[in-house]
Parts: structure tokens; sequence; C-alpha cells
């Protein structure tokens, strides 16, 4: 699959459901209408979806949600797709998570074929982690991450990097993560759906001015790592361990974009800060054939914009896109 522009799409994203157990402040209201359970694709559905993908090329998925491990029998999809990195063209499957449900499914996953997952974290200050989650447990992530560790699973801690919020703990954040053998990788806040009280422009912080904090402590180098998503990597010489830079703001990563992304309820989103999408969802359903939903996944790559217009400034501080970042798949 080439895109427009000649990016070669070999990267899904596949959200299965837009539910989570936290409300973090950056990236939901605190109470929030989630989808009619109806609309959703089942686990049936986004397994064959899925499959189509990686006849098609698609070599990595990634799983997330809202929090996909809180969607119901979660890990039979889990078993469909790890079947198909036995030969089938698929080479990663990966999964996203806030952490608090793996040490009910870190072992299960491990067997599934899953090799790395991405925690978000955004403090280790269990105070404030409950301020930025507003449900969420810092003591159950812990436990999660330690059962991922004891699984053998890679792990990669993201953190939203947050102006006021968390940016006095950035540098420390480095230090543990690096501690305990796993990557860091910060991430600027984005424009996405109505949040509550809180306003982008009091959250935005640019990774420029966490590069600089950063500096200070550390000597970083860049280097050419690619884990096929949109994160720039440095080394830390101190430590020995990396740190990524996702920057949809100061510096977007849309020229080497290869990704789509496929919500819990069918509908394929071609860029993450666009509206334009196809509803796959109806064509699966109208026939048990897979052409028409190849014809109509050719079309929607063909449609694929060049890059997102994510901004946040005085005078654009609400969100670019009204979904929510749960719903497209963080």
């Amino acid at each position: 699959m080439i895109d427009p522009f000649g990016r070669l799409v070999s990267y899904l994203r596949v959200s299965v459901t837009d539910r989570c157990d936290f409300r973090c402040v950056y990236c939901m209201s605190e109470n929030m209408t989630f989808l009619p359970k109806k609309d959703l694709l089942t686990l049936e559905e986004l397994e064959r979806l899925c499959a189509i993908f990686v006849r098609l090329g698609v070599k990595k998925l990634r799983i997330t949600g809202g929090e996909p491990l809180v969607r119901r029998n979660i890990m039979s999809l889990f078993g469909g797709l790890g079947a198909m990195l036995d030969g089938d063209g698929l080479e990663e499957l990966t999964l996203t998570t806030n952490g608090s449900m793996l040490s009910k499914y870190a072992d299960d996953l491990a067997a599934a074929g899953v090799r790395r997952v991405n925690i978000s974290l955004d403090t280790l200050d269990p105070g404030k982690f409950l301020e930025i989650t507003r449900w969420g447990r810092f003591d159950r992530v812990m436990e999660g991450l330690t059962a991922a560790e004891q699984a053998g699973l890679k792990v990669k801690i993201n953190a939203v990097a947050m102006k006021g919020v968390n940016d006095d703990e950035l540098v420390d954040m480095v230090a543990w993560s690096h501690e305990r053998g796993h990557d860091i990788t910060f991430i600027e806040v984005m424009p996405m759906g109505e949040v509550g009280e809180h306003t982008r422009l009091d959250q935005y912080l640019p990774l420029s001015q966490v590069r600089r904090n950063l500096a200070a402590r550390y000597t970083l180098s860049d280097i050419p790592l690619d884990t096929g998503g949109p994160a720039r990597y440095v080394q830390a010489a101190e430590t020995g361990g990396r740190i990524g830079f996702i920057t949809p703001l100061t510096h977007n990563f849309c020229e080497s974009c290869n990704r789509v992304r496929l919500t819990c309820t069918g509908m394929l989103y071609m860029c993450l800060g666009q509206d334009d999408a196809v509803d796959l969802r109806a064509v699966l359903r109208a026939s048990t054939s897979d052409d028409a939903v190849i014809e109509a996944i050719h079309a929607a790559i063909a449609a694929k914009p060049k890059g997102h217009d994510f901004i946040i400034d005085r005078k654009n501080h609400g969100p670019a896109v009204s979904r929510h970042m749960s719903v497209t798949g963080g």
C-alpha cells in the first residue's frame, strides 16, 4: 500500500475500544459518553480486518484503546493475531496500555507473541498520578510494569510532557526508566477532543524545551533508531539508555508517516490529525468476500493526506479535531 506521496503504509494501529479505566486530563473529560457496544466491531471482525491488512502488506500491528485490556475477551483477539506472526507476513504485534491490567495479562500476552509493550506513565509521584489520571491507581501500574518485566516483555515508557504538571520530574523519569532497562519517549500534548476544565495552551510544553532541560544533565547524541513509529531518538551517554521525542507540533513527523488507524467501530483514519475517514464496518458486513474491503482500503490509502495541522497558541487552544484520542487510538 503506497500513498499519493510515495510513503509505504506498513503499520496499522487498531483501537479495540474507546473505553478506559482512567480519565487522563489531556485525553478525556471526566464525564465521558462512550460508544454503544452495538456500534463496535466484534473481536472476530477486528481480526478479519487485521488479516486483510496483513495480506496487503502491513508488517506491524499495534493494539490500542482507550485501554485495550478492558475489552471483554481481548486475549482471544491477541491469540488470533499472534497466529499471523507464523509466516503470514506479520512481523510485530505490540500493545499500548496504561498498565493497570498488565499484572493479569502479561504472561498471556507474551504467550500470544507480543514482545514489546508501551506503558503510558506521566509521573512517578502517586499523588500527582491520581491528579493526572483522575481515577488511576499508581500501585496497580507498578505491579503491571513488574509483571511485564517478569514475563519477558520489552517495555517502553510513554510520558506526555505537561507544563506545570510533570515538567519538573522528566529528567528523573529518564534516570528511573533507564535504571530499569527501559527506553522512554516524551510526547507533546495533542489538540484532540474537549478535556473539560483544562485547555491545551495550559498543558502544552514544547519538547525542544524538554530536550534542553535533559541536556543539562545528560550528554545526548542523535541516533538513527527506527521502531516504526513517529519518535526521533537520542542516547544518553551517562546511562546508555534511549530517549524518544514525539513532536506533532514543534517538528511533525508526517514526511515519514507509514501508518493508518482503525477504530473500534471500523472507521479507518489515514491521519491522526485529520477528520477524513472511510467506514470499513459497512463494507465488511455487506459481504463475506474480502474484495470490497480491499477496494475500500486501497481507495482510503489513495486519499491519505500529506500531514496534519496541529497548532496550539493563544488563538488556537481548542481541539484541532473533535474526536478524543481514545476514539482513534493513542
